[in-house]
């Protein structure tokens, strides 16, 4: 697809990126060789840009960082993957976004793109009066629990390649948590992950699909 014409200046505008929901849960390697087929296409200029949001069966995938020692019990298939980070667990109950976005017609700064995903999911748990936090040294968004506890309530792994991004965010709205402890999540075993519904908010995928989509503009702008 080709930028269309801005009728008022005569420059050439981007398309708005594409918003997709993909009922049921897709397979996670189906969906990785359609990221990584419209990740190409973007940089080449042959499709918008696109944020997909889906769900899987019960995974495990080991990002770049992942430590063999960090799979305590392999009961779900394994994926290694080429986004960043360590072990992480997918399944039902679980929102994952993957982000196709051209920094170059952005910004072209990874830092800056990955604490835009962070502020996304804060502003998406906001909606819901939850308060997310970023750490320092610690991917992802935490809730503090009080007593000194911290769950993490969403993770974030990225990819870029040709400043085209793939990968992407994951935000637990009623996964069954116990699948976590065949992983130690990202690498980190002092603190526990949590969920929407584990903190008493019991809401629907496509409630929380709203409310990303909210957040989304505020964040990164409109989109179709």
């Amino acid at each position: 697809m080709r930028p269309s014409a801005n009728m008022l200046s005569g420059e050439l505008t981007p398309p708005l990126p594409e918003w997709q929901v993909r009922p049921g849960l897709l397979p996670y390697p189906e969906a990785v060789a359609a990221m990584e087929a419209r990740a190409t296409a973007i940089a080449e200029g042959r499709a918008p840009e696109l944020v997909w949001l889906v769900e899987h069966p019960p995974i495990y995938t080991a990002g770049t960082s992942a430590k063999n020692s960090d799979l305590i019990d392999a009961r779900f298939p394994v994926f290694k993957t080429g986004r960043g980070g360590q072990f992480t667990y997918h399944g039902p109950g679980q929102r994952v976004g993957y982000m196709m976005l051209d920094l170059k017609r952005r910004k072209a700064d990874v830092r800056a793109y990955v604490r835009d995903l962070e502020e996304w999911l804060i502003r998406t748990l906001a909606q819901f009066k939850v308060k997310g936090e970023r750490r320092e040294g610690r991917v992802g968004i935490w809730v503090a629990r009080g007593h000194g506890r911290e769950d993490k309530i969403a993770a974030i792994g990225v990819r870029v390649r040709r400043w085209v991004t793939f990968h992407g965010v994951s935000l637990n709205v009623e996964p069954d948590l116990g699948h976590f402890t065949g992983i130690v999540p990202c690498g980190i075993s002092e603190h526990g992950v949590t969920s929407l519904a584990d903190l008493g908010l019991p809401m629907t995928m496509a409630d929380v699909d709203v409310a990303m989509k909210v957040a989304f503009k505020e964040v990164f702008g409109d989109v179709r």
